[in-house]
């Protein structure tokens, strides 16, 4: 198997995209935060001391899509047509569950974008509320979905 990430002499490279057909591609992805009862509650009633976490944590999701190629060192910089945000309350957990859906259309996919918004989301609710619970867990965060591109669709 070649490694895309690699040229003939075993180095490092971004994958030249330039000859591959502009389609329109989709990726959504989930991540989960489970957080104790006071801070849901605090999260829920908007109590938290440094603001609206929820809100805060889809503004950061969205920044993190689109600042995805400056953090991961071999994504293209991508003209984003739209990012969808989703923050679904899991009382019985207690916790919140982010999905983020991604989409343009362009010549490479936005796996990496819809995973690095959910993964900073969840940072973002996580750096929120530490004062009240250090104890978070940040999980499952994965690809849902994806379409567009030569590799296909995929669901999980």
């Amino acid at each position: 198997m070649n490694l895309t990430h690699l040229d003939e002499n075993n180095k490092p490279k971004m994958v030249d995209v330039s000859d591959k057909t502009e389609t329109t591609r989709v990726a959504i992805a989930s991540g989960i935060i489970e957080v104790t009862q006071e801070a849901y509650d605090a999260v829920v009633g908007n109590t938290a001391k440094k603001g609206p976490v929820l809100q805060t944590a889809v503004i950061a999701a969205i920044q993190g899509a689109k600042q995805t190629s400056s953090l991961i060192p071999m994504c293209h910089p991508l003209m984003l047509s739209s990012i969808k945000t989703d923050v679904e309350e899991l009382e019985a957990l207690p916790g919140f569950k982010l999905t983020l859906t991604v989409k343009l259309k362009g010549q490479t996919g936005v796996e990496m974008e819809a995973l690095t918004g959910v993964s900073l989301g969840l940072l973002t609710i996580y750096d929120m509320l530490k004062a009240i619970d250090k104890g978070m867990i940040i999980r499952d965060i994965q690809l849902e979905e994806k379409s567009g591109g030569k590799s296909g669709d995929f669901r999980r």
